[in-house]
């Protein structure tokens, strides 16, 4: 399952809605285990936590600061999720907040399904970095 590599699935021709739904839950899963490991015992403080993480106005936040630090093809992989087109509008959030953390789960998407680990928690670790500085700053 985890790690296992499965010949009928290739990132490049999945769409982009699926990635970002495969990378939503990695994201997710990947700062619940961050923040247990900060030594946050309460569920109830380790959820909202969590869900000042992972919000779409954050995400769109960590979008945008990866400009620059992307390859060709991870750009053009975050950019096809940005342009993605859902068919449902976001609850409380901008649609450009939304189409943003589309785009940047799309790529947490695409780097797992590609089971490019090392580039995963890059980019994962500067995610960490922007959200702390934001949520530092009041985000």
């Amino acid at each position: 399952m985890f790690g296992e590599r499965d010949a009928n699935i290739d990132p490049r021709e999945v769409s982009s809605l699926v990635l970002a739904y495969i990378g939503d839950a990695v994201y997710e899963l990947a700062i619940r285990e961050y923040l247990v490991n900060q030594g946050i015992t309460s569920v109830n403080k380790l959820h909202r936590e969590a869900v000042r993480y992972v919000r779409a106005s954050t995400q769109a936040k960590v979008f945008r600061a990866l400009a620059g630090h992307l390859n060709k093809t991870e750009e053009a992989v975050a950019r096809r999720g940005r342009n993605a087109k859902p068919g449902h509008a976001p609850r409380g959030d901008s649609v450009i907040e939304y189409r943003h953390s589309t785009g940047f789960e799309c790529l947490v998407g695409y780097l797992y399904l590609q089971r490019d680990w090392s580039r995963l928690e890059e980019i994962l670790t500067l995610a960490r970095d922007v959200i702390s500085q934001e949520l530092g700053a009041g985000c």
